[in-house]
C-alpha cells in the first residue's frame, strides 16, 4: 500500500477528501471488497466440495428450496456474516490507524512549539551556545568553535560546529564538535579531530623556580627541518610563573602571535606534565553582559517566535596590554561555566571547576605556558630565550603570515 493511498485513506476517514477523490476512493474500496468476496467464494467452493464429499460418504442429501441443501444455505448465511464482520474490522483498523497518526502528529506539533518557546525564552539558546563554546575555549588550547543550533521535536536542541585553530595569520580547520541537549541538560560532546596529534599537546609546569627537565631537542630539530616558507603553532612552557602583563611584555618585541595562555589552577598543575590545562585565549571571550548595544530591532515571525537584530560593541583591548581586563574576562567566563556545571563539564575538560576558580581567585592569574604561532624562522629564534623552558610543535601550514 503506497504512502499516497494511505494519506487518501486518512483524509477519507476524516471526511476531508475532495468529492471527486472521495468517489474514486469508494470505488477502490468496492474493488477491494469485490476481491475479498471472490476469495471468499473460492474458499466457500472448497469448503462445499469437502462437505459434499463427507455427506455422500455418510448418506444422500435431501433437496430443499430448488435443490439447495440446508447445509448449503447455512454456509451461505455464515459467509455473508463473515463478510460483514470482515468489512467492519477493516473500517475499524483504518479508523484506529488514522487516530494514532493524528495523535502522533498533534503531539509532534505541540512539542515543537514548546521546544521553540523554551529555548527562545530568556535567550536560553544563546546562553547555552555561549557556555559550550566558552568551555571549549578555556580547556582546549588554541581551539575555538562557532556553533550552529537546530531546535528539533520533543524538547531537544542540537549544537554543532567546526573546530578552528590559529596557525599563522589564518584560522584553519581542526575538526568538528557536536552535542545534543534535552531541556537544557547537555549530553557529552563529540569531538572529531582531523589530526588526533594536535589534540594531545601538553605543557610542563615549573616547580620551586625550576622548569622540568624534559628533553625537547627533537621538537627543535623538527622545527629546524621545516621549510622557511611555512608557519607553525608552538606550545611554550615557561621557566617560572608570570603575570599576564609580564608575559605580554616579553612577547611584544617578537614577530609571533600569542593565541592562548595557560593558567596555574592548582589542580591540573599538580603534576610536572600538564595534559589538561586551563587557560584563556588572547582574544577575550565576550559575553552578552560585556557588550554595549548600539541599536536593536525586533521582528515578529508567527505566533510564538520573533527575531531580534541588534548591533553592539565589545570593550577595546590593547594588543599587548589590558591585562586586568583580560584576567577579569577569564574569571567571569569561569563563573559563567560554574553556573552550568553539567553543560560545561560535558563540553570541556575540567578536573574540578569550582576548586580551580577558588584557587585562581585566591592566588591571582599566574601563567606557566603560552601558545604562539608565526613563521618557522621566528619560532627557531626562541631557542636561546631563557624564559622558555620547553617547546612542543603543533599544526604546520604553508606561508600565510601578515606582519
Amino acid at each position: 500500500m503506497s504512502e499516497e493511498f494511505k494519506e487518501k485513506l486518512r483524509k477519507y476517514s476524516e471526511g476531508s477528501l475532495p468529492e471527486t477523490e472521495r468517489a474514486e476512493m469508494e470505488q477502490e474500496l468496492d474493488k477491494l471488497e469485490a476481491y475479498q468476496g471472490y476469495l471468499d467464494e473460492l474458499m466457500e467452493r472448497d469448503e462445499e466440495q469437502s462437505a459434499q464429499k463427507a455427506a455422500w460418504r455418510s448418506g444422500p442429501m435431501t433437496a430443499d428450496g430448488g435443490g439447495k441443501s440446508p447445509l448449503k444455505k447455512k454456509k451461505k448465511a455464515a459467509n455473508r456474516e463473515k463478510r460483514i464482520i470482515r468489512r467492519g474490522k477493516w473500517k475499524a483498523r483504518i479508523s484506529n490507524t488514522m487516530t494514532v497518526l493524528s495523535a502522533f502528529l498533534t503531539i509532534t506539533v505541540i512539542s515543537s512549539i514548546i521546544t521553540a518557546v523554551y529555548y527562545s525564552t530568556g535567550e536560553r539558546g544563546e546562553t547555552y551556545r555561549d557556555v559550550i563554546s566558552s568551555a571549549i575555549a578555556v580547556s582546549r588550547p588554541n581551539t575555538v568553535v562557532h556553533l550552529n543550533s537546530d531546535a528539533t521535536t520533543f524538547f531537544r536542541m542540537n549544537y554543532s560546529g567546526r573546530l578552528l585553530k590559529q596557525v599563522g595569520s589564518d584560522q584553519v580547520d581542526a575538526g568538528s564538535y557536536s552535542t545534543q541537549m534535552l531541556f537544557g541538560l547537555g549530553g557529552v560532546g563529540t569531538y572529531n579531530w582531523t589530526d588526533e596529534r594536535t589534540s594531545r599537546q601538553f605543557f610542563t609546569y615549573p616547580q620551586d623556580g625550576q622548569s622540568q627537565g624534559i628533553d625537547d631537542s627533537e621538537q627543535w630539530e623538527r622545527l629546524d627541518k621545516l621549510p622557511e616558507g611555512t608557519v607553525a603553532e608552538a606550545y611554550l612552557s615557561l621557566d617560572q610563573l608570570y603575570s599576564t602583563d609580564e608575559l605580554l611584555k616579553k612577547l611584544e618585541p617578537l614577530n609571533v602571535l600569542p593565541v592562548w595562555f595557560a593558567v596555574d589552577d592548582g589542580l591540573s598543575t599538580a603534576n610536572a606534565v600538564v595534559t589538561s590545562p586551563l587557560g584563556f585565549p588572547y582574544q577575550p571571550i565576550w559575553h552578552a553582559k560585556d557588550m554595549t548595544i548600539q541599536s536593536a530591532t525586533t521582528e515578529k515571525r508567527g505566533w510564538f517566535s520573533s527575531v531580534t537584530s541588534s548591533s553592539s560593541s565589545s570593550p577595546s583591548v590593547e594588543d599587548y596590554g589590558s591585562s586586568g581586563l583580560r584576567e577579569q574576562n577569564f574569571l567571569d567566563t569561569l563563573r559563567l561555566l560554574g553556573e552550568y556545571k553539567l553543560l560545561s563539564g560535558n563540553a570541556g575538560l575540567f578536573l574540578d571547576l569550582e576548586k580551580s576558580l577558588n584557587y585562581i581567585e585566591k592566588n591571582g592569574v599566574q601563567l606557566y605556558g603560552v601558545v604562539v604561532t608565526g613563521p618557522v624562522k621566528e619560532l627557531l629564534g626562541l631557542q636561546e630565550d631563557t624564559w622558555i623552558s620547553q617547546i612542543r610543535i603543533g599544526e604546520v601550514r604553508l606561508w600565510n603570515w601578515r606582519d
